[in-house]
């Protein structure tokens, strides 16, 4: 055991990645008791955080069940997916007060953490005892004791937000010109052109991905279909055209929401996520685009709404009615864009009547989109940049056979303390699902709301 490091994991750890005691490879994993009484505290209902909550500790049953007192505190071999043994496990007993100096008053949880991980490592002086946890504050109070301290970042793939794929290039001058620049290419006046890999190479780098669009100075817009070795496959198109698309009577105000609504309304796309400003029209185009398909194409079955928010998983129970009754102050959005699609209509009332009657819409909680499977659904998952990597992959893996799932977030807009911009679920599956040549992401720009909002966004 001095021969490894020692990494120490809080509850938010575990919390945000049930699984997360497997993925520091050879060394040892400590879970200290205090984090043991507080999942078996919050691991009670049925809210995500419950079910991540016991998650966790059967995670942790599964390893040391059959395991002997002694060997729990040994360290018990944690088991890998290939039939390896590789890291160990074990439970940290508390040490209780201690007259050493350095260490904290243990009157709440974090501080007797970091009291028994300090006791552990003046135990172990050959070893690195580090402390896993989301908390910020925790990590500086550890710090500042002489314990080394780390956030988790086995989730997070992208270190700056900016590089975040956009799901657009944009390309200076004229595409064509510079197409032609590179050699003969010949046109041939169809919806999609393959064009020699070697030429976009050229033009935008070797980095790019099915679904994304890309945009010159003179109005082309084209999106990738497929990438092979030696052509890249385009869907030709421009912004007047894209410009002219409609759902449910609604049309793009800008060249970013009409590629968005490009990829809502295509069938072979299967995961959509939009990621902008509050009023960039996320959640409008895709309430428009869902009403398209569900009741004039009938390519869906019905909408799905839901929407993860704090404290709705504690608010929900204290409200009266139905799920539908209890969900409906948490999906306002949805109501309210229903009503804006519908304003200009000669009697709105009876159009949202009539689209109430004819189009099975169901508000469902996070809490009981858990263990469901949605056939022939179009799935709107709102707020999703308040999702945790795990919770973003128990939705989309509720997908059944013809489900579209569209995630809408706006990274600016984390209500979660523990998730920033570049470890949230939202970030984690655009880039994780970049490559996917039936998923697309966009980054809307600008605020369509109005000149108020537009200016409270910028300087507010």
């Amino acid at each position: 055991m001095s021969e490894m490091k020692i990494y120490a994991l809080d509850t938010n750890v575990l919390i945000h990645d049930p699984n997360a005691l497997f993925n520091f490879e050879e060394h040892a994993v400590l879970i200290p008791m205090v984090v043991l009484e507080e999942l078996d505290k919050l691991k009670v209902g049925t809210t995500p955080l419950a079910a991540d909550c016991r998650q966790a500790v059967r995670t942790i049953d599964r390893i040391i069940a059959d395991a002997a007192p002694a060997d729990v505190i040994k360290g018990v071999p944690i088991p890998r997916a290939d039939g390896s043994y590789l890291g160990r496990l074990s439970i940290l007993m508390p040490y209780g007060e201690s007259p050493t100096s350095g260490t904290l008053q243990a009157h709440i949880n974090d501080n007797k953490i970091i009291n028994d991980l300090l006791h552990l490592q003046r135990k172990y002086a050959g070893s690195k005892v580090v402390l896993v946890t989301k908390d910020i504050n925790m990590r500086l109070k550890a710090r500042g004791c002489g314990l080394d301290a780390e956030d988790y970042h086995n989730d997070q793939l992208i270190t700056d937000i900016d590089r975040l794929n956009k799901g657009y290039i944009q390309v200076e001058g004229d595409f064509w010109d510079a197409m032609e620049a590179q050699g003969h290419l010949e046109i041939d006046g169809q919806k999609e052109q393959k064009i020699p890999r070697a030429h976009l190479d050229n033009l935008i780098g070797p980095e790019y991905f099915p679904c994304q669009f890309i945009r010159d100075e003179r109005d082309f817009i084209g999106r990738i279909l497929a990438v092979e070795e030696d052509t890249v496959t385009l869907e030709l198109s421009n912004e007047g055209i894209l410009m002219r698309q409609k759902a449910w009577g609604l049309n793009p105000r800008d060249a970013f929401q009409a590629m968005a609504m490009r990829l809502l309304l295509d069938p072979n796309v299967d995961l959509v996520s939009l990621n902008g400003p509050a009023g960039s029209g996320k959640t409008i185009l895709a309430l428009a685009c869902a009403l398209e398909q569900t009741v004039e194409t009938k390519l869906y079955k019905r909408i799905v709404a839901t929407r993860s928010t704090r404290g709705l998983d504690e608010d929900i129970g204290f409200l009266p009615g139905t799920e539908t009754d209890k969900m409906a102050p948490w999906l306002g959005a949805f109501t309210d864009n229903l009503e804006a699609l519908h304003a200009e209509d000669y009697d709105p009332n009876s159009s949202e009547h009539y689209v109430g009657a004819n189009m099975p819409l169901h508000f469902k909680s996070m809490n009981f989109v858990r263990g469901r499977s949605f056939q022939h659904t179009l799935l709107i998952v709102d707020e999703a940049q308040n999702l945790t990597p795990h919770q973003i992959k128990t939705i989309i893996t509720r997908a059944g056979e013809g489900t579209k799932v569209v995630c809408l977030g706006n990274l600016a807009q984390i209500d979660t303390p523990y998730l920033g911009p570049t470890s949230s679920g939202l970030t984690y599956m655009t880039e994780r699902f970049k490559s996917f040549e039936f998923g697309g992401s966009l980054s809307l720009l600008g605020v369509a709301r109005s000149r108020l909002a537009a200016y409270a966004e910028q300087y507010l």
